[in-house]
């Protein structure tokens, strides 16, 4: 029988901080304000590129601004993979889960293109039977129906299914669809956006727990 695993994308499956950073400092750069520091940066990940922008404008005292995202997406998905790569052991495991015959799915709040090119300049867009990205659907995570449609577009029901992410929105999701959530311990959140869900240490960790949530 069917089973898949969902994974987020940036801190979970890939280490995207670095070109994040680097496409946001030139932003402010160019509206002569300051840079953040990679741990400001990581905090400001997991809502999608549109709070991305809005946190970082408002923290040096500036409106949000479309134009000044627009040109933010059109920097970041030409030069999204420069320094991005899978986590350390991302790789092993998703050989490991498709030999196991689980099917796999990416389901984050980065936009769908940027996201695609991603995992395609990674090598890893044909591990992936469905990709639900922030602007695929009408909704976005922690709404429920980002993570059901990405599901349903994979063709596996929430039933067979397990939701791996390192944020809060993940946790959510996954909850309010009645979907098993493992919190990637490796990634960018903090523990306590975990919330009662299990903790994978490093992606070693997920098979064995994921055989475990669908025993």
């Amino acid at each position: 029988m069917n089973r898949i695993a969902v994974f987020d994308l940036d801190g979970t499956l890939v280490d995207s901080a670095a070109d994040i950073h680097v496409s946001l400092d030139r932003s402010m750069a160019g509206l002569g304000l300051t840079g953040f520091t990679r741990a400001e940066v990581i905090a400001m990940i997991g809502d999608g590129v549109r709070a991305l922008m809005t946190k970082a404008l408002t923290a040096r005292g500036r409106p949000f601004d479309e134009a000044v995202l627009a040109d933010f997406v059109e920097d970041y998905t030409a030069q999204a993979t420069v320094l991005t790569r899978p986590f350390e052991g991302i790789p092993a495991v998703l050989d490991t889960l498709q030999a196991q015959g689980w099917r796999m799915a990416v389901c984050t709040n980065k936009p769908e293109a940027a996201a695609r090119l991603l995992l395609e300049d990674l090598g890893l867009a044909h591990r992936f039977a469905a990709l639900g990205g922030g602007d695929s659907f009408p909704v976005r995570k922690p709404d429920p129906a980002h993570l059901l449609a990405t599901l349903a577009a994979a063709g596996v029901g929430p039933d067979r299914a397990v939701m791996i992410g390192d944020h809060r929105n993940d946790v959510q999701a996954a909850a309010r669809a009645g979907v098993p959530c493992i919190f990637a311990g490796w990634g960018y959140g903090p523990l306590a956006m975990a919330d009662g869900a299990p903790v994978a240490a490093t992606p070693l960790d997920l098979p064995g727990m994921m055989d475990a949530l669908l025993a």
